[in-house]
């Protein structure tokens, strides 16, 4: 498998530019395989994540031609002293397996550590969540207000999770003695399920309704179709807002819009604010630029950051990719950051917006799956209609710039509708190896014919 790896990175160095090659490519190793995997190993997490984003589907393609087919692509940071260390073991015919080891469990302590980079002072403020930030840190801070509880509403990397750490991160600042509980629903959820298996039910109970003085909650749209977890945080809401507790919420979606949701707790989750985050206007696109580069002490033409601004306009973490990509090309190629280089970067950050038709989307899927146009468009939740229309929302959110309410009006569906399906897929990306390696499938499929 080594002879292949290294074969294949050959191959991929005669298709793709010298310098590509050599930033992200060339670090790559090959550092075992089974079965089912071939585990490569990145240098950083950056490096990383750069090469999952922009080119699995050229390695995965160069695979296949190498006749390795049906096996996922793992990779993992480098964090090696030496090989057991990653768990790398022989077979008898003395190739090199990787297995997996065991990954350690939240169990019965979920709650996640704040990140101390989430502060209000590291917080772009704009028109688009001014309010939003405003409410935020008046609850922080104990202001004159009439509310505990803030819900905050926004599509993913819009910074709401920078908002409820900031508070999370104000408050302990000042009281370091108040119990701040930060996690999300599906953290809620899985230690819930694991105090009922261990007996423990109590301890829980009492960890979140009597123990707790500040809850922070991400992801309540996890919520949906989970009925005993939502009870059980009904009576934890109760318990809290009794007791005058602080209470913040995140979703993509709002209360009464997530699917499967029992009125009970809707009712307590509008109990107190929601507001919601929309996605930055031109001028606060630079700002956050210009924030950014200072905590990364770079230094970039007016111009670049500019242009950076007009083009990127999805949301912070594609910004802050574009701003890492800069800064990994200047220290490490001695790249001038240039508008050359802006536009290299834009080009491979979102090279298929405005090009890809939502009609070749829904082409290319219900050829897959085999399924007709017009049930695509029924109102039909059977898993074998829903699961692909689910694909096809979001492909045609990573392809395209059209917003929900355009998509939802395509497919029969209201954009909230559309958002929770695009969140659902995100997540089964993420769990579900066949999922996984459907998507990426399609994905190759659309980048292919866009080369």
């Amino acid at each position: 498998m080594e002879t292949i790896w290294s074969n294949v990175k050959k191959d991929i160095k005669s298709v793709i530019d010298e310098k590509s090659f050599f930033l992200w490519l060339r670090p790559l190793k090959y550092i075992g395989s089974d079965e089912k995997d071939i585990y490569l190993e990145c240098p950083n997490s950056f490096s990383r994540d750069w090469i999952q984003e922009n080119y699995s589907s050229i390695i995965y393609d160069h695979l296949y031609k190498a006749g390795i087919k049906g096996r996922a692509l793992i990779f993992k940071v480098s964090s090696v002293k030496n090989q057991s260390q990653l768990g790398i073991t022989r077979n008898n015919n003395n190739v090199r397996q990787l297995t997996i080891p065991n990954m350690p469990q939240r169990g019965k302590n979920a709650v996640r550590i704040l990140s101390k980079r989430f502060t209000f002072d590291k917080f772009v403020v704009g028109e688009c969540n001014e309010f939003a930030y405003s409410l935020s840190r008046a609850l922080a801070n104990d202001a004159h207000i009439s509310y505990n509880s803030l819900f905050l509403l926004s599509e993913t990397g819009l910074g709401k999770s920078h908002l409820i750490q900031s508070i999370g991160n104000s408050i302990l600042n000042k009281k370091p003695g108040e119990k701040v509980l930060y996690l999300t629903m599906e953290d809620f959820m899985n230690e819930m399920v694991s105090s009922l298996k261990n007996k423990s039910i109590e301890q829980f109970k009492n960890k979140y309704r009597k123990s707790c003085d500040v809850l922070l909650l991400e992801d309540l749209h996890f919520l949906s179709g989970k009925k005993k977890t939502q009870t059980e945080l009904s009576y934890t809401l109760d318990s809290l807002f009794n007791d005058g507790k602080k209470v913040i919420f995140t979703s993509p979606l709002a209360p009464k819009e997530i699917p499967d949701m029992e009125s009970m707790l809707a009712s307590r989750l509008t109990s107190g604010i929601i507001t919601n985050i929309t996605k930055p206007g031109f001028s606060t696109r630079l700002k956050i630029i210009k924030q950014k580069t200072q905590e990364r002490k770079m230094v970039i033409p007016e111009n670049v950051a500019s242009y950076l601004a007009e083009n990127l306009v999805n949301d912070v973490r594609q910004i802050e990719g574009a701003l890492d990509y800069l800064m990994a090309n200047s220290l490490l190629m001695k790249l001038k950051i240039d508008m050359s280089l802006a536009k290299e970067i834009v080009k491979n950050i979102a090279p298929y917006k405005r090009i890809v038709k939502i009609e070749d989307i829904e082409e290319l899927v219900c050829r897959y799956f085999r399924i007709t146009h017009e049930e695509l468009r029924s109102k039909s939740r059977k898993k074998i209609i829903n699961y692909p229309r689910g694909i096809i929302i979001y492909l045609c959110r990573k392809y395209t710039d059209k917003s929900l309410k355009y998509i939802g009006g395509l497919l029969n569906r209201n954009h909230t509708t559309v958002l929770y399906e695009d969140e659902k897929i995100k997540r089964d990306i993420k769990n579900k190896e066949a999922t996984r390696k459907e998507v990426e499938f399609l994905c190759r499929q659309i980048e292919s014919k866009m080369a």
